[in-house]
């Protein structure tokens, strides 16, 4: 039996949110930012699980240990008129890489998305990390060079939320 066919994917519990943040941590040192991450197992807890979730996470787990694990949230693409799926966090723990974790957490997300009505997945992926742009590269995903991601973080986001103008 190949190691890939050894793997089950299941929906994250609220239990889970200390594993997901091993391995949301896991990640962050992987690509050197983990003094960028700043949640917690609680926020976790709090904002995906519940009535009103702001995100889902896929556990995958092989031989009673966590895998990996993918978080992702619906998108809308007014130019398609159709609802997406995007993948916020991929990680697949060091150990398991290789025997095809990151792919099947993919396709599972991408069914979860198509069984909902969705017709596209979008990701980012950090620049620190070439091996996970060949990985997505290999599944069909594209390099977009049309869209640019700006964001407003901190402060930025607060000036921008409390409508105070900002000078560029």
């Amino acid at each position: 039996m190949a190691h890939h066919d050894l793997v089950s994917i299941r929906p994250a519990e609220p239990q889970d949110a200390e594993e997901m943040m091993r391995a949301l941590m896991s990640l962050a040192a992987h690509i050197g930012a983990t003094s960028k991450v700043k949640c917690t197992a609680e926020d976790l807890r709090v904002h995906g699980f519940g009535p009103n979730p702001a995100f889902e996470c896929l556990i995958a787990e092989t031989a009673g240990e966590v895998a990996g694990i993918c978080v992702f949230f619906g998108s809308f693409s007014t130019w398609y008129g159709r609802p997406g799926v995007y993948v916020q966090d991929l990680v697949v723990h060091e150990k398991f890489r290789g025997r095809r974790v990151g792919e099947q957490l993919l396709r599972r997300v991408a069914a979860v998305g198509k069984a909902r009505g969705c017709v596209y997945m979008r990701l980012a992926v950090d620049h620190e990390n070439p091996g996970a742009m060949a990985f997505y590269k290999r599944l069909g995903l594209v390099h977009r060079f049309d869209d640019l991601i700006y964001a407003a973080y901190g402060e930025a986001f607060d000036a921008l939320a409390g409508g105070q103008e900002n000078l560029d």
